[in-house]
């Protein structure tokens, strides 16, 4: 059976004032394969309704709470209801809404990092295989076509054996309270119940974290932290930095800061093998530096054919020809591109092209949340190295 129509997404927070659900909305609708018809707004039903009606939606499909936008749908024929729904809530709310969405037979997307605890992100892992619904979690920059392009180039051997992995994540916009002046994101993301044991190192360093593993295929095994909070006051780390041990053998280093005054988002990776280098700036996304021993360094272009040629994921992920940028929401909505059609196979009774399977999964939720944890157990203790719980 083919659907013959677009995917229909609701999407819990992203109500008004709210950063990253608006990304959500733009980046899911850009490729014209799904349509938002409804959702939960936010935690005041009047700001919900208020969203609603900014985004011209049916009345009728906007919720008072999750639950009841579960309840409601349910009641409309199969072929009527949300196809998925969004979860874009601050961090604390990720494992409820996600647990009760998959087990009422709703696919999922998920901002990261998915859950504020190992358990629930354990639990998670175990409703997704239970419930076979499709889980996406948004880590975005892994939906970079010169992202793509620098795994396959690490997984077809480019680089040999991978020795050293740099990844850095320094942004300056909490270097004061800013916090209590009333600032939405800065309130709730320096606030431990809402956003879980780590600030900085939930909010930007599980990115650094996942890129280093999607590029390398690597694993983290061992971490030696240490967590830093420069604003008096503040309840959580504002500055985080790390020694890392790879499972081949690889040793990194991680830094993530977020009162690194002047520096706006300066997500950088440099990758180190026996025979190249990498290296790649999300505030320049569109250039991978590729530095072959013995050898001049070359600079791949975004958009050429010999991308294109050498990496399928690349061509996927690409939209625009060579020469015009592409950035931030076109990789969100590669990661939403993929999911839609993995989506869309599932309902139709097909297997995905291989290829839209590349996009961040429950199992990358885990890891995140095993990198958090390694990270504030490592702060915390007298020994050099931390090991990851298995």
């Amino acid at each position: 059976m083919v659907l013959g129509r677009k995917l229909r997404m609701g999407m819990v927070g992203g109500g008004p004032g709210a950063f990253i659900g608006e990304v959500h909305r733009k980046a899911a609708r850009m490729d014209g394969q799904i349509e938002l018809v409804g959702g939960a707004f936010d935690i005041n039903p009047e700001k919900s309704k208020q969203m609603s009606k900014v985004l011209y939606l049916d009345p009728n499909r906007c919720y008072s709470c999750y639950q009841e936008m579960i309840e409601q749908e349910l009641k409309r024929p199969e072929g009527e209801r949300m196809d998925f729904v969004a979860v874009t809530t601050p961090n604390n709310w990720h494992y409820p809404i996600a647990r009760d969405l998959l087990e009422a037979g709703f696919h999922v997307m998920c901002e990261k990092p998915m859950t504020i605890s190992v358990q629930e992100a354990r639990s998670l892992v175990q409703i997704v295989q239970k419930t076979k619904r499709v889980f996406g979690l948004m880590h975005n920059y892994t939906g970079y076509p010169m992202v793509k392009l620098a795994r396959d180039m690490v997984k077809n051997g480019e680089l040999g054996k991978i020795r050293k992995i740099i990844v850095q994540y320094p942004q300056g916009w909490l270097a004061t309270a800013l916090e209590r002046t009333g600032q939405q994101q800065a309130s709730w993301r320096t606030d431990p119940k809402q956003s879980g044991g780590s600030g900085c190192g939930g909010d930007i360093g599980t990115h650094a974290e996942n890129l280093s593993e999607y590029i390398t295929g690597l694993k983290m095994t061992h971490l030696c932290a240490e967590l830093t909070t420069f604003v008096k006051g503040r309840k959580l780390d504002d500055d985080v930095n790390c020694l890392v041990k790879f499972n081949n053998g690889a040793k990194g280093v991680l830094h993530a800061s977020q009162i690194s005054v002047g520096e706006e988002n300066n997500l950088a990776i440099w990758i180190y093998g026996e025979k190249g280098g990498l290296e790649w700036h999300q505030e320049h996304p569109n250039y991978l530096y590729v530095k072959p021993m013995g050898k001049p360094m070359q600079v791949w272009k975004r958009g050429n054919d010999y991308v294109a040629a050498y990496s399928p994921a690349a061509a996927r992920a690409t939209r625009l020809p060579f020469g015009h940028p592409e950035a931030f929401i076109e990789a969100f909505a590669n990661i939403y591109c993929n999911f839609a059609d993995t989506i869309r196979a599932r309902m139709e009774g097909r297997k995905p092209d291989p290829l839209a399977l590349d996009f961040p999964d429950v199992h990358d939720g885990l890891r995140g949340m095993l990198f958090l944890d390694t990270l504030l157990a490592s702060a915390k203790s007298k020994q050099k190295w931390t090991p990851f719980k298995k």
